[in-house]
């Protein structure tokens, strides 16, 4: 039995850029055809404004749980790493029904803020004595699971992580439901893998977490069980980048490039502090750089240097990293408003064209490789989409890439109408079908672990 669905948009932002009066036929799920100046017919659901689902390339789903619970100063200058032992202390609460949860409602927000595929940057591994459950993946089941219940498409990113820094520092206790050998890892990956064979569209990757996390043949080993995407944090701190240079006399991105075979697999997340040489190094690997500027603002990481990355090539996507806000339209927002600020002009990105439009572009073509997920709304492939609201004051007569322009300066997310994920609607009006019930269950959680 063929279920089929057809949508019918004014415009619609395809991959060769905006088409008018477009028809897209849904057959199960996929995507099965696409014709542009086709009339209205009757059946059609019809629509004004259509794009793209977005990509979101880096989330640590639990952190969700976090937002706005580490805004208060304490003695002495605050950074990540004080950020940091606060999330530490948390994660000795969760267990898996509780990171069903709070994911379920992180990826509701993202599916309703206009993102349709998560990459889940996933190192909450162990119990909370530090011991392998008996199913190696049972906290990424609970991940698997929120996504099912949500609609989002999933590339889980299992993590490893063997050490506490640089030069094979042996991990903190509080790091301990964190640590896996190798020999664990393997086994953690057999059993991602299966937790994951029920979910449609769901990819596997690896990530080894950081090069402070690993060493260098630990690193080798890990990239050579890859089949996929490989995603890594790097050069985010200053402080890594002086540790790095303690210890190995290079510069973290500088390491990676001259000992690991960085190629377009890879997604490099952060890079915040790299030098022009290490971005020529990047762009010529054809590596993305996973940029989250909310996450990277809120713990006062830095800037990336986008319009030097923009000059030499280099190609990035977004992510909502610690969810201390989900806003796809923000994360882009900032990406350009940082170099705004560090240059006091404006419009320092799109080379002379529509900045939202090179945002959008960049970082749903960033995003979908990082994340080996299919092209966009092309024929077969899944049928994830975004309407927006063209009755929205800051959309009111705007056409072409002014409605792109629009969207990311002025409406913001408050404009996402309707999300497609692999056909079925799982937002109408900006609210996801089954917001009550998992925000219920979120509400329920939090309460349990704050006692």
């Amino acid at each position: 039995m063929h279920e089929e669905t057809r949508l019918h948009f004014e415009r619609l932002l395809l991959c060769d850029g905006w088409s008018s009066n477009v028809r897209v036929t849904i057959r199960n799920g996929l995507v099965a055809a696409i014709h542009s100046d086709a009339p209205r017919e009757p059946g059609d659901e019809a629509h004004v404004i259509g794009l793209p689902g977005m990509p979101n390339l880096h989330s640590h789903a639990f952190q969700r749980a976090l937002a706005g619970l580490t805004e208060r100063r304490g003695e002495g200058e605050d950074s990540f790493w004080i950020w940091r032992a606060e999330m530490y202390r948390f994660v000795e609460v969760l267990d898996p029904d509780a990171m069903r949860a709070i994911a379920a409602l992180a990826y509701m927000e993202m599916m309703e803020a206009g993102f349709t595929r998560v990459g889940e940057f996933h190192y909450l591994h162990n119990d909370p004595r530090g011991q392998a459950y008996a199913d190696p993946a049972e906290m990424g089941a609970a991940l698997a699971q929120a996504a099912e219940e949500t609609g989002m498409a999933m590339t889980l990113l299992p993590v490893f992580y063997a050490q506490s820094g640089f030069g094979g520092q042996p991990p903190a206790p509080e790091q301990r439901r964190f640590v896996t050998g190798l020999d664990g890892y393997a086994l953690l990956l057999d059993a991602s893998r299966k937790c994951l064979e029920a979910l449609p569209d769901a990819r596997i990757g690896v990530a080894p977490h950081s090069l402070r996390a690993v060493t260098l043949q630990a690193l080798a080993e890990v990239v050579h069980l890859a089949d996929g995407p490989i995603h890594i944090h790097v050069a985010e701190q200053e402080r890594e980048v002086s540790d790095c240079l303690a210890s190995t006399g290079a510069r973290p991105v500088e390491w990676l490039l001259a000992n690991a075979k960085v190629d377009r697999n890879w997604c490099l997340v952060h890079a915040t502090h790299v030098t022009d040489a290490e971005l020529a190094g990047i762009a010529g690997s054809g590596a993305i750089v996973g940029l989250c500027p909310i996450t990277e603002a809120n713990l006062g990481d830095g800037l990336f240097p986008a319009v030097e990355a923009a000059e030499q090539g280099v190609r990035f996507g977004i992510g909502s990293d610690s969810n201390v806000r989900i806003d796809m339209t923000e994360e882009l927002r900032l990406l350009e408003y940082g170099q705004r600020l560090v240059r006091r002009r404006r419009n320092c990105l799109g080379s002379g064209g529509s900045t939202g439009r090179f945002l959008f572009d960049g970082a749903l073509g960033g995003g979908t490789r990082a994340l080996g997920a299919p092209p966009p709304l092309a024929p077969g492939a899944p049928a994830d989409l975004v309407s927006i609201a063209a009755d929205h004051p800051a959309m009111t007569g705007r056409t072409g890439d002014a409605m792109l322009d629009s969207l990311v300066f002025a409406a913001g997310r408050d404009a996402v109408d309707c999300v497609w994920r692999r056909g079925r609607k799982w937002v109408e009006g900006g609210r996801h079908r089954e917001r009550d019930a998992i925000a219920a269950r979120y509400a329920s959680t939090v309460k349990r672990l704050a006692r």
